[in-house]
């Protein structure tokens, strides 16, 4: 045996083990290697002949076999993992071939002791079977046989699908009903969890067939739901990737995923839905992030200090995905790093002696980020809403409580690679962390005062977004922002005059000007901009609450305020010019130059110029429109 006893007995889950267990399933084991694209377990193997390996290093997949032939990557074993455990406890009914895709070491215990070890360990037990969904047969059986006409679409198109296009109808139990009441009910309508609310709107928490099981073995059936549910489960919103639902499923199995709209529970997701996605580099990525608890740790995956990000954006660009679905998932990368700079930030309070937030906050992120339109060059624009706290007694211990919390978040969101905002949008600074009324009297008085100086300020702040905290103080602020801009066509005129202070670069006969000796064009301020603030400014007119600029161009459509093929010209603009600037940035990584959205026009190729032109003239189209309308209304 050439390997460590005294290593794996510290390893969990084998430290679960009794001496004398350990020793039982280990004198048997061997180690064993297997070269890339060989097969570890086959699905035509006997079942006798099936063994259970402990993955050492490499990777490997699971594969089932359609009825149409073609070949599905269900999941992705990592090392740590149990493979060949799931076949043997559905007795053969489930098959499915493990292949390796690189050079694979597994350590392989013989069945009989390990099983009969799981029979008499029950936490050893329970630490195999979380790995093992309960639900995997039915749902296997279903991907395998259900006939399908046409071939999975390719992964890359998954980026792109949001969650609200998956999901189903949720069921829900209310919480005072019984154990006993939510299993007949689990039963009836066959599905894998119940969601617990009273409302049948606001989420209390989520009941599935594993805290029934407990409740049942403890005798407790009798007890209410409220008792025994799951408190704060993941839920992702309808408008998300599925993506970032697949990146949390991948490392923390649970039968069903809550789908909300703003506050509201609209669906749920089931592990069905994602038997078609395959590995990603961005499930690594993320779930590092999620689990990263030093500042250091996050850095390294910062987009602009991680090469394997950078990769995997080039590739997505390669594929020809559209730069505003990149962008969108750039963002969600970010805001995975937001959060977690958070949430270390807080454990720092905690540490210092200084305890855990006093009072319930929302952190926000603007402009850009905001919008879900990131590309690697990128600054800090968030801020800060708390609770109201004016009649509290110890209201400047919170007011230092949250100053300090915001410096520490700003001062490691720099050191992860997004910069200070020069314009001083941050969360440390007292105009952007304010108490939810006062935010609204701010809003108030900042409409009513407005001069050309604040109104890029009130441009970035207008695209908020909440990503830490207590949502619903976002989303009630963003009620009353929206009822007011609406209502002040003073601010749409400001706005007006302010966007065509920078005028798109291109000429009659489409000669673009670039500026300075080399000709540049800076992507942002003088393109992209353009587009993102005409379609603003109209959904402000129309009392539009979607700040993402494609959401925007959607909406606008549907209210028929946007002809349907005028914003499609919209979006193929904002494609070009977003990929322009994506590319230039990875390009500056790459070659180690500062980041910025400034775009060498010399170095562009007929195609890129001509694509390029195109994508301007549109802008160019939408900014006269509104200096139509801005002079139509300043002579009214």
């Amino acid at each position: 045996m050439s390997f460590s006893l005294d290593f794996y007995r510290s390893q969990y889950p084998f430290d679960l083990l009794s001496d004398r267990e350990f020793k039982e399933i280990f004198n048997h084991a061997e180690v064993k290697e297997f070269g890339g694209n060989e097969f570890i377990i086959h699905e035509d193997q006997d079942d006798d002949t099936i063994d259970i390996h402990f993955l050492l290093s490499g990777l490997a997949k699971n594969i089932m076999h359609r009825s149409n032939g073609r070949q599905l990557s269900v999941r992705f074993y990592y090392p740590g993992d149990l493979v060949g455990i799931m076949i043997l406890l559905t007795s053969g009914e489930m098959r499915f071939s493990v292949q390796a895709l690189e050079p694979v070491k597994t350590l392989c215990f013989k069945r009989e002791p390990f099983l009969k070890i799981m029979s008499n360990n029950t936490q050893f037990s329970k630490v195999v079977m979380d790995g093992v969904s309960h639900l995997m047969k039915s749902l296997y059986d279903e991907v395998k046989f259900k006939s399908s006409s046409t071939d999975e679409e390719d992964d890359k198109e998954l980026y792109k699908k949001r969650a609200g296009a998956y999901m189903e109808q949720p069921t829900f139990i209310h919480p005072q009903e019984t154990v006993e009441k939510a299993a007949r009910m689990l039963q009836q309508q066959k599905v894998e969890a119940l969601l617990v609310s009273e409302d049948r709107q606001t989420l209390l928490g989520m009941i599935g067939y594993g805290d029934l099981l407990k409740a049942y073995f403890e005798n407790n059936h009798r007890d209410s739901v409220y008792l025994h549910m799951s408190e704060e489960p993941y839920s992702i919103s309808d408008q998300e990737f599925i993506y970032d639902a697949l990146s949390y499923l991948k490392h923390h199995p649970t039968e069903i995923i809550p789908v909300h709209h703003k506050d509201k529970i609209v669906g749920i997701l089931r592990q069905s839905s994602f038997f078609t996605i395959s590995n990603s580099v961005y499930f690594d990525l993320t779930y590092r992030i999620s689990n990263a608890s030093t500042l250091n740790e996050l850095k390294d995956l910062s987009p602009i200090y991680n090469k394997r990000f950078q990769d995997f954006v080039s590739s997505l660009i390669d594929e020809r995905m559209m730069a505003y679905d990149i962008a969108e998932l750039i963002t969600n990368y970010n805001d995975r790093i937001h959060k977690q700079v958070v949430q270390i930030a807080e454990e720092e309070m905690i540490s210092s002696g200084l305890g855990a937030p006093p009072i319930n906050y929302c952190f926000l992120v603007m402009g850009s980020e905001g919008r879900k339109e990131q590309a690697f060059s990128t600054d800090q624009d968030n801020g800060m809403i708390l609770a109201d706290y004016e009649n509290i007694r110890n209201k400047d211990q919170i007011d230092d409580y949250f100053k300090l919390l915001a410096e520490k978040i700003n001062t490691m969101l720099n050191e992860c690679g997004f910069p200070y905002c020069s314009g001083g949008i941050m969360a440390k600074e007292d105009k952007w962390r304010q108490q939810k009324n006062q935010w609204q009297q701010s809003i108030d008085e900042w409409i009513r005062k407005m001069d050309a100086e604040e109104i890029r300020d009130f441009t970035i702040f207008m695209d908020f977004r909440p990503i830490f905290g207590d949502f619903s103080l976002a989303y009630d602020l963003k009620k009353h922002v929206t009822a007011r801009v609406q209502r002040s066509l003073g601010l749409h005129q400001l706005l007006m005059k302010d966007t065509l202070r920078f005028r798109v670069p291109v000429q009659p006969f489409g000669r673009i000007s670039g500026v300075g000796k080399r000709k540049n064009l800076n992507l942002k301020k003088s393109a992209i901009m353009q587009i993102v603030n005409a379609i603003r400014i109209y959904s402000m007119k129309y009392g539009i609450e979607n700040i993402n600029t494609v959401s925007r161009l959607n909406a606008l459509s549907e209210q028929e305020r946007f002809h349907p093929r005028d914003a499609e010209n919209a979006k193929l603009s904002l494609h070009r010019l977003m990929t322009l600037r994506i590319k230039e940035n990875l390009e500056q990584l790459k070659n180690n130059e500062p980041l910025s959205n400034e775009l060498k026009l010399a170095k562009l190729n007929r195609e890129e110029r001509k694509s390029l032109k195109e994508a301007l003239t549109i802008a160019k189209r939408l900014q006269q429109v509104l200096e139509l309308s801005y002079n139509r209304n300043r002579v009214m």
